[in-house]
């Protein structure tokens, strides 16, 4: 589980194409001071394992970090898109005394969207995006979504887009800062409106929820 609060810009190092996957290799440092094997790391949004570390570097130092990406990743976020030199939002999984600055993250992306609009003012910026309309349901004004692994707070929504505003922090920190028009973008609902929607959706009249999705 995340929080959505990036801790680092890593860059990426190497991906290496495996047919059917990828093997990426991604530089750090501030989410690699007590890595192991096997822990997990977002990237970009989305929750990767630690499959090997580069300790070759003189006095053990670690700065590289590898993950498999299956075809079931690929096909579901944008990293099937990634080059070396790309910079990439981490954050490691929150442990149990840590601050929940953000919201319940889960790393488990939606879907992708796309920056349409930036629309800059003097102390903030509000950047519009796509939305797969069959997550529009999830969202709601002031609600909270991920975007690239950043939690942030909806300022409006409709059926097929969403804004957010971004403060001068969000913009320096993370790849936010630097999303142009036309880029893709991962998003993850909020988990606990996926469940409620879920729970709520068979206690409703049949077709309730079709013409709801459709209003």
């Amino acid at each position: 589980m995340f929080t959505g609060i990036v801790e680092e810009l890593g860059t990426v190092h190497a991906v290496e194409d495996q047919s059917d996957a990828i093997r990426l290799t991604v530089r750090a440092e501030t989410v690699l001071d007590d890595v192991h094997l096997g822990d997990s790391i977002a990237v970009n949004g989305c929750c990767l394992t630690v499959s090997a570390v580069d300790t070759t570097h003189e006095g053990g130092a670690v700065d590289l970090w590898t993950a498999d990406l299956m075809q079931e990743t690929l096909d579901r976020t944008s990293l099937a898109g990634v080059s070396p030199g790309d910079r990439v939002n981490l954050e490691r999984a929150v442990t149990a005394d840590k601050r929940l600055g953000g919201h319940i993250v889960q790393g488990h992306v939606d879907g992708v969207g796309e920056v349409v609009r930036r629309t800059p003012s003097e102390h903030w910026e509000v950047v519009e995006i796509t939305l797969p309309p069959e997550l529009a349901p999830f969202l709601v004004e002031k609600g909270s979504i991920t975007v690239d692994g950043v939690s942030l707070t909806v300022v409006d929504v409709t059926d097929t887009t969403f804004t957010v505003s971004l403060i001068p922090e969000t913009l320096a920190r993370t790849t936010l800062g630097f999303r142009a028009v036309g880029d893709r973008v991962n998003l993850e609902t909020d988990v606990i409106a996926k469940h409620v929607a879920k729970l709520v959706r068979a206690y409703l009249p049949a077709g309730t929820q079709h013409e709801e999705n459709n209003a």
